[in-house]
Formats: structure tokens, C-alpha cells, sequence
């Protein structure tokens, strides 16, 4: 009796441990950079964009967002409404940068833009977002969801807008972000960013779930074959 209330105590004491891991390994790949608007019909004009950053680094704190501007939205047309105390607004060929001292470890950001006006015709607007944090690591949510398609690992924070006066052009059925952001001038080293790619450790992370689960299947198999063998002690 003593020995197959220790074998069912191992097994819960390892699956309740797999889990766990299963809910850290999974963990990363559902953070997001979110963006939402005051107006979401296409052509509106004095549109405030509001985007959220989640905080997934457990060892330091979000330090700058990069974002990627959708081809029909100039940087000249863009102001800075607010971001997190201390962060500054910074202009560049096709993105704009807000950035300051890194926030509290766990601590989202949240920061807003007002956009002169939306394209005329366009549904999805695409905003590829370079998320850095303080210790130098960087989230790259840079991949198109296409329509009709499941989402990707790195989604880019997307606008869907409802159409406007006018006509949907067949030829940009989705205004998404310039194929070279990589070219962007930066004008400081402090806030040097390195070419856009999808980040490996985000898009990989389902391999070690599947580890997980297999080692603790293994476990378990093996606490059951012991509680077949008498315990001569």
C-alpha cells in the first residue's frame, strides 16, 4: 500500500511539474504587439493609433519600439500622443522609434501616434515592430498575416479597416511594410537596430514541447512499471 501511494505521488509530482514547463516553453509565443484605432475606415483622416506591447523577457524590462511604417503612410505624417514616461519620439526614412529607459520587468508599453490620414483603399494595414528590451534582446514581430491564413509565429500588429469613398485598388490588396527595412537610417548607435528577420527562438519553440511531453511520458512509464515489481523492503 506505502509503495503505490509513493508511486502515484511521483507521477503527480512530475506531471504537475511538466506542466510547468509546458506553460513556460509555450509561454513566449503568444505575447503580441497589438494595434487598434479611434477610426478604422480607410481614407479617415486625424486617426489615433493605439499599440501594445506585451512584456515576455523575464530578465529585463522593454527599452524601444520600432515600427515600420505600411507603404501610404509617410513618417511626416505621423505625432507622437503619448508613451511611457521618459521615452522620446524618433523620425526616420520609413519608421519612427519611442524609446527611454527600460520599463519594470513585466511591464507592457503602451504608446500612441496620430496618423494625418489612412490610405485611401486599403483593408490591412501591417505595422512590423522591432521590440528591444534592456538586456540588448529584441522581438521581432515582423510576419504578414495573410487573409484566410492562420496566424504566424512573429505576427506584425495589424489595422483592419473598413472601405472607405474610395475604390479598393486590385493591385495593394494588402498595404504592407517595405521589403527593406534593413535600410533604414539610424542616427545614433544607441539606437542601432539590426536587420529585420524573424526570430528562430520564437518560431521554434513547439520542438521543445513536444520534448517535454515525450520525457514526461517517459517518466511515467517507468514509475508504472515499478509499482509492478514487489517491494522486497
Amino acid at each position: 500500500m506505502v509503495h503505490g501511494v509513493r508511486t502515484r505521488y511521483r507521477i503527480i509530482t512530475v506531471s504537475a511539474l511538466a506542466g510547468v514547463a509546458l506553460a513556460a516553453l509555450a509561454g513566449p509565443a503568444s505575447a503580441h504587439v497589438e494595434v487598434s484605432a479611434d477610426k478604422t475606415q480607410a481614407g479617415a483622416a486625424d486617426v489615433t493609433l493605439t499599440f501594445h506591447g506585451e512584456a515576455e523577457n523575464p530578465k529585463a524590462g522593454i527599452q524601444s519600439e520600432r515600427v515600420v511604417l505600411p507603404a501610404g503612410i509617410a513618417p511626416a505624417d505621423v505625432t507622437l500622443v503619448s508613451a511611457p514616461a521618459g521615452w522620446t519620439y524618433r523620425a526616420a526614412a520609413n519608421d519612427f522609434t519611442v524609446a527611454g529607459n527600460a520599463l519594470k520587468i513585466g511591464t507592457d508599453a503602451v504608446w500612441k501616434v496620430k496618423i494625418k490620414k489612412l490610405p485611401d483603399g486599403a483593408t490591412r494595414l501591417s505595422f512590423k515592430t522591432l521590440e528591444t528590451y534592456g538586456n540588448g534582446d529584441i522581438s521581432r514581430w515582423i510576419e504578414i498575416q495573410e487573409p484566410g491564413q492562420a496566424e504566424p509565429d512573429n505576427p506584425a500588429p495589424l489595422l483592419t479597416l473598413k472601405p472607405g469613398s474610395a475604390a479598393l485598388s486590385p493591385s495593394t490588396p494588402d498595404s504592407a511594410a517595405p521589403s527593406t527595412p534593413a535600410a533604414i537610417p539610424q542616427t545614433s548607435a544607441a539606437q542601432a537596430q539590426p536587420p529585420v528577420k524573424a526570430s528562430s527562438s520564437n518560431s521554434t519553440w513547439w520542438i521543445w514541447v513536444v520534448v517535454a511531453v515525450l520525457v514526461v511520458l517517459a517518466a511515467v512509464a517507468f514509475l508504472l512499471r515499478r509499482r509492478r515489481v514487489p517491494d522486497t523492503k
